[in-house]
């Protein structure tokens, strides 16, 4: 199970993620997701669990909770939408 996790302290690295997880089962992996451009943190990140009851109480106990002063959100994540080109309805130009 992929699972979200907001509001993290932006200090925090996957690391630190990763074992805040690791009470409650496995973890496949733990990405804090940083800014392109500065490499800062964005205080979110995402966490993969493969069993899914391991999932659901990390969920449950951690949702609400509070790690490196922020009080974090935590919830199953929701599959990525899927973006259109960046030409929108066009076709991209073609090179010959």
């Amino acid at each position: 199970m992929n699972i979200y996790v907001a509001n993290l302290n932006f200090k925090a690295s996957s690391e630190d993620l990763e074992e805040l997880f690791t009470q409650f089962g496995t973890v496949d992996s733990a990405k804090v997701i940083n800014d392109r451009e500065t490499g800062r943190s964005r205080g979110f990140g995402f966490v993969e669990m493969p069993n899914e009851s391991e999932a659901n109480e990390a969920i449950e106990k951690l949702n609400q909770t509070e790690h490196m002063t922020k009080v974090l959100s935590v919830s199953e994540a929701r599959p990525k939408p899927e973006r259109s080109n960046s030409f929108g309805d066009r076709k991209p130009f073609k090179k010959y």
